[in-house]
């Protein structure tokens, strides 16, 4: 077993996408690095000339700023997520999450902990209207002061100031198009990191980002994960925005990772009416056409789906072979009488013939073959394919703030998103104990989406919600009500959302069925941050080495210390945690006590005790031994002999 003491350095930031995807490459292809370095000659001959785009000219995406986009991308975070109990709801038990803070910043903190492990994310960011505000990547060189300052640009209420942290993209900037996708490029190359392989993401947009979206999407998640443009009508009426057209509609943009499978939509009310027969069992079906009707399926082109079936024109019962009983012989035509073909080929058919159904076509000669579509199959309902449109009454805009006022009144100039749009989105994509992400969650509608949908449905998923402490004005309905930023106004909904479905304002005990959530804020490290920039003599290192006997920052809660760490080492925010009393001391622990942390005072007592407990790995932090060398050597010494990793910062 190797234990290690890890240098501060590093501790406090979060990984380097730059700098993993190196270590892939030269994991994969070591023989196009020299000296730690790509050689991209070397490259080019491991990769073969066919992979290769010869010549200066190629069809891609550019910006003005797309490369200072990436380098946003590649710069490390240094905050963390602080835990905030007095605003959450059954903090302990709770399998949602919702953050407030700056989006691209909380991702970079979440990406070590979730790599790969979200089914579902949905985002409905700014549309680029021309009066949006939004932030955009204008700093790459930042000091700490700065850092510090642009993550707590607050004021004294601590809210985000418009001045300081919005700009706003005007159409007549020349940089209009160009900084919407600097905005958007860093933000979904994480969010691509975040999905799992059977993972999908839905983003909102209109025709202002549309065209540009889908090619910046095709680049960091590549075209072929392109799964549709969904126009989705949310005013039947049309909105007087444009000279020539009213706009009835937005879109829905859907990138699917290859493994994906879609689970379909509920039936309506309606589909579910049409299914009114009845078998011997009791089980409901509907008789459905065995012809196929589109325009390549003729016989010329699909010749083995085009065979004779026989009818007893008695009865309706149905045969492969002619009999004096089977009298009729039915062969596929399509509308015009040409020779079409089945749905199924022979076998198929012979093995189900006992259950089709023949009968003569009214007014015609003709006869048609139907099958069987049973309402429930394998003890769940049918459900339907999503169609390449969406419409309907309950994803209007009216309904989504209908349903936003019946849970906050004070609600006036908002338009959130229709619940019933989130509720479709969710149904199709996510399945029990899945894990969806929403980083421009706004008013809530999707953690309003999900909470109901898993009460309906008897269904364990879970979200993240994040969102920034946007300044909402003083004066307006919502202002005056008391709310002071939109992330105060999504965590109210989700509360009052678990207020409605447990039928009571008592949060403090869980309802079955109703789980609560999670709240943190983005907040700087709880660890110093090693500065060797400004070193230039023995005397200064000297004092960056004496402010580092202690890793952690004076006045570090050991909470938000230990929820910090959690992330650091790949461990999710809803992950069970066990306080133990150890010898009078107390530690931390996880996964049944495989993983121990230990961030309050440690004595030589707690040791035999602590090893005793047989945990995978033990982690602490250097300002527990209080600078006893002696005491953190014996903890080290007796997890080595009991082959536990220990690992000091």
């Amino acid at each position: 077993m190797t234990n290690q003491t890890i240098d501060p350095v590093g501790i406090d930031q979060s990984p380097d996408p730059a700098a993993q995807r190196r270590a892939q490459l030269a994991a994969l292809i070591p023989e196009a690095f020299s000296e730690g370095q790509l050689d991209v000659s070397a490259l080019k001959r491991a990769l073969g000339g066919e992979a290769l785009i010869e010549g200066g000219e190629r069809y891609a995406l550019t910006w003005a700023g797309k490369a200072n986009a990436y380098k946003v991308l590649q710069t490390p975070s240094r905050a963390t997520l602080r835990p905030q109990r007095d605003l959450s709801v059954n903090f302990d038990e709770a399998q949602h999450v919702f953050i407030e803070g700056e989006n691209l910043e909380v991702l970079k903190v979440l990406q070590k902990a979730y790599f790969g492990k979200v089914k579902l994310i949905y985002i409905d960011p700014p549309y680029n209207t021309g009066s949006d505000s939004f932030i955009y990547p204008d700093r790459f060189q930042e000091s700490k002061e700065d850092y510090l300052r642009r993550i707590n640009d607050l004021s004294d209420d601590g809210i985000l100031m418009r001045e300081g942290f919005f700009r706003k993209n005007s159409k007549e900037s020349g940089h209009y198009h160009s900084n919407w996708l600097s905005m958007m490029l860093p933000r979904l190359y994480i969010a691509r990191n975040l999905l799992r392989d059977d993972g999908v993401i839905f983003v909102s947009c209109d025709d202002n980002e549309v065209h540009n979206l889908r090619c910046l999407m095709n680049e960091v998640f590549g075209e072929d994960c392109f799964a549709g443009q969904i126009p989705v009508v949310n005013n039947l009426k049309g909105r007087n925005d444009r000279k020539y057209i009213a706009t009835a509609h937005e879109y829905l943009l859907m990138y699917a990772k290859p493994d994906f499978e879609s689970l379909g939509l509920p039936l309506t009310s309606k589909q579910v009416g049409e299914y009114k027969q009845e078998d011997e069992a009791g089980l409901k079906f509907q008789w459905r056409d065995l012809r196929k009707r589109g325009g390549a399926d003729t016989k010329a082109l699909r010749p083995k789906l085009h065979f004779p079936v026989h009818v007893d024109p008695d009865t309706g019962d149905c045969a492969m072979d002619r009999s004096e009983k089977y009298s009729v012989e039915v062969r596929p035509t399509k509308g015009d009488d040409t020779d079409g073909c089945w749905r199924w080929g022979y076998s198929k058919v012979k093995q189900s013939v006992s259950a089709l159904r023949g009968a003569k076509v009214e007014g015609k000669e003709r006869w048609n073959i139907s099958y069987r579509v049973y309402l429930e199959a394998d003890g769940k309902m049918r459900v339907s394919k999503p169609k390449s449109v969406w419409f309907g009454p309950e994803l209007s805009t009216d309904a989504a703030t209908k349903a936003l006022k019946g849970l906050i009144p004070e609600v006036a100039d908002f338009t959130p998103k229709p619940v019933d749009l989130l509720k479709a989105i969710i149904h199709q994509s996510m399945e029990e104990d899945d894990l969806a992400i929403d980083f421009f969650s706004g008013s809530c509608t999707f953690a309003q989406a999900m909470l109901e949908l898993n009460q309906a449905e008897d269904v364990n998923r879970s979200f993240i919600c994040a969102q920034l402490p946007e300044s909402i004005d003083a004066q307006s309905a919502l202002g005056l009500a008391g709310f002071t930023s939109i992330a105060q106004l999504g965590r109210t909904r989700i509360v009052r959302v678990i207020e409605a479905m447990k039928g009571s304002a008592d949060l403090a005990t869980p309802a079955t069925g109703v789980q609560g959530f999670k709240s943190f804020l983005l907040s700087p490290s709880n660890f110093k941050q090693w500065r060797g920039d400004g070193i230039d003599t023995p005397e200064q290192l000297a004092e960056q080495m004496l402010m580092f006997a202690k890793s952690e920052k004076q006045g570090a809660a050991v909470e938000h210390m230990l929820y910090e760490l959690l992330l650091k080492f790949g461990q999710e925010l809803t992950t069970p945690v066990e306080p133990l009393d150890v010898a009078g001391g107390k530690v931390y622990a996880i996964h049944g006590r495989k993983m121990l942390f230990v961030l309050e005072a440690f004595t030589d007592a707690m040791i035999q005790p602590l090893v005793a407990l047989k945990p995978r790995e033990i982690i602490a932090i250097d300002g527990v031994f209080q600078d006893c060398d002696p005491l953190k050597t014996n903890l080290d010494l007796q997890c080595r002999d009991a082959g536990i990793k220990f690992t000091c910062l």
